[in-house]
């Protein structure tokens, strides 16, 4: 009898040993594992005007809304207005986008993006030869067809000149157009995804708006 009382204690003992020594173990390869990198925080949009100046005449300008009041949403911003330029006329395209959630803070992400220039770039698509100048449908769907930017990221990693499209120009057709589209795509590419080459499909999307265009 003493010696089965002897192996009762003994077992036990034994296991609970085993066990510290397994959770001890866990604990140091735990450790050992580096914690997640951190996630790029994506900017609030509420409002993105697309706005279209008369490059002969500043006081002819028109404008075109998408917003978002609450900031929230898998795909927030809802486009309000439509596009409507005439028929051969030149137009310089700037853009404001803004975090208007706070109204008494309101956030000039347009400036962010400038700051970032090496890290965004806005692509472009529209109804096919709807402008003389550029020609084509826009380089969404093939990142070298041509888009007249006017500003350039030459603060940007090598100081390469890649464009942003906060600014572009643009020329249109002759002849008129009703119920076209205008698509504009805010691609953000941070850490050296940004190149000459990159196209809309690098990076993250910050927003992707398809506006009504009307030439008449």
């Amino acid at each position: 009898m003493m010696k089965t009382t002897r192996k009762l204690w003994y077992y036990p003992f034994l296991a609970i040993l085993f066990s510290a020594v397994i959770v001890s173990c866990n604990d140091d390869d735990e450790d050992d594992v580096p914690p997640p990198p951190p996630e790029n925080e994506e900017e609030v949009i509420t409002d993105v005007k697309l706005v279209f100046t008369n490059a002969e005449d500043p006081g002819d300008v028109v404008e075109a809304r998408a917003e978002d009041p609450d900031g929230e949403g898998v795909d927030p911003l809802m486009v309000v207005d439509e596009i409507n330029l005439d028929t051969s006329k030149a137009y310089v395209l700037a853009f404001e986008i803004l975090n208007a959630l706070d109204a008494d803070d309101i956030e000039d992400i347009g400036e962010e993006i400038e700051e970032e220039d090496d890290e965004h770039q806005i692509f472009f698509s529209f109804s096919n030869n709807a402008f003389a100048i550029p020609a084509g449908d826009g380089n969404i769907d093939n990142a070298s067809d041509t888009v007249n930017y006017l500003d350039e990221d030459s603060e940007a990693q090598d100081g390469s000149g890649n464009p942003v499209g906060l600014s572009t120009s643009w020329a249109t057709s002759s002849t008129q157009l009703t119920g076209g589209s205008f698509r504009v795509r805010l691609q953000h590419q941070p850490d050296g995804i940004k190149t000459a080459t990159s196209t809309a499909d690098d990076g993250d999307t910050d927003f992707d708006l398809e506006f009504i265009l009307n030439i008449q």
